[in-house]
């Protein structure tokens, strides 16, 4: 039991962190190993389709034994043709923060295109439309909406920033995308106040509070930022989460209602905004919406709906850049 191993960290990590065990465990032992650093690339929710279905498979080791195993290890899962790439430990590390930091980036990039829409008077829709189909680009992650959130795009993006910043180089583009995420976080409330002007008891009805769907997390997610703003400025918030009304109730307590279902949260509601594009918010009932809101007023968030259609429903829409 006691020959060789190899020893894998799986987590995000910082840059230097296999070096760092390799050196701790020669103090301890004089056993043969490895370090080896194969880093997650997993979605909250669909966690366990990622794993089996990876789109590649990242092997970071400093010896040819250690790679062979691993690469063993992996083979069953990538046999539609996924590839096994392998490489030193710290360009392991820093790929993981170097993927997370781009989809934040691409994020950050349509959220500003968005923004600009809004001013120019164009559709994001149709330029995001125009933007993917250039095969350079792609369509993932360029939806515009209210900033990212969660346990990983926020994480990797500052830590890539002081790593960055700790071997002396300044990292401008995530400063940027940093600043640009936490400033869209209040577009939905500065929205609020230019349709209302003020929001002083007002009654805000809020669909989502996680960060994204399919998932209870709330760790830098959009909505905290918006609820504490109505708050401050005098309004009531109702909100309803499919899965993470637990959680907000650790985070806000008894300062905002909590609605059994989408519905509930709606009765006298001066407005509607839209934070998490959960599923079951796709297709409500507007019928049934414009008759519970006391001013049938949406603030949505994810661009969930086609504005002609909302505006011809009776509803004052707003949305992301359109």
């Amino acid at each position: 039991m006691n020959g060789y191993k190899v020893v894998v960290t799986k987590s995000t990590v910082p840059v230097g962190t296999a070096r760092r065990v390799r050196e701790v465990m020669e103090r301890g032992t004089t056993h043969p190993f490895s370090i080896a650093s194969n880093p997650e690339f997993l979605k909250q929710g669909a966690a366990i389709d990622d794993f089996m279905r990876p789109d590649r498979v990242v092997i970071g080791v400093d010896d040819e034994r250690a790679g062979e195993l691993l690469e063993a290890l992996y083979t069953p899962f990538t046999r539609t043709g996924a590839p096994i790439q392998v490489m030193d430990c710290a360009s392991a590390e820093l790929a993981k923060y170097a993927a997370n930091a781009m989809l934040a980036t691409r994020v950050s990039f349509m959220n500003e295109i968005a923004n600009v829409c809004e001013l120019a008077g164009a559709d994001v829709d149709q330029v995001r439309s125009a933007v993917a189909a250039d095969r350079r680009i792609g369509a993932s992650f360029l939806f515009p909406g209210i900033g990212y959130g969660g346990s990983c795009f926020p994480k990797d993006v500052k830590a890539l920033v002081r790593f960055a910043g700790e071997a002396g180089y300044r990292f401008r583009i995530l400063e940027s995308v940093e600043a640009v995420n936490a400033a869209q976080k209040h577009r939905l409330v500065a929205k609020m106040e230019a349709h209302f002007g003020s929001l002083e008891g007002k009654r805000i009805a809020l669909w989502g509070l996680s960060f994204k769907p399919r998932t209870d997390d709330m760790r830098e997610a959009p909505s905290i930022v918006l609820v504490n703003e109505v708050l401050a400025r005098g309004g009531t918030v109702h909100a309803y989460d499919p899965r993470a009304q637990a959680v907000a109730r650790g985070i806000f307590g008894d300062r905002i209602d909590y609605a059994p279902h989408s519905y509930d949260a709606l009765a006298g509601a001066d407005a509607l905004a839209i934070v998490t594009e959960w599923a079951e918010f796709r297709e409500p009932d507007f019928t049934r919406m414009h008759e519970l809101m006391r001013s049938p007023a949406i603030f949505d968030g994810r661009n969930l709906f086609d504005v002609a259609q909302m505006r011809a429903k009776g509803f004052a829409y707003h949305s992301i850049g359109r």
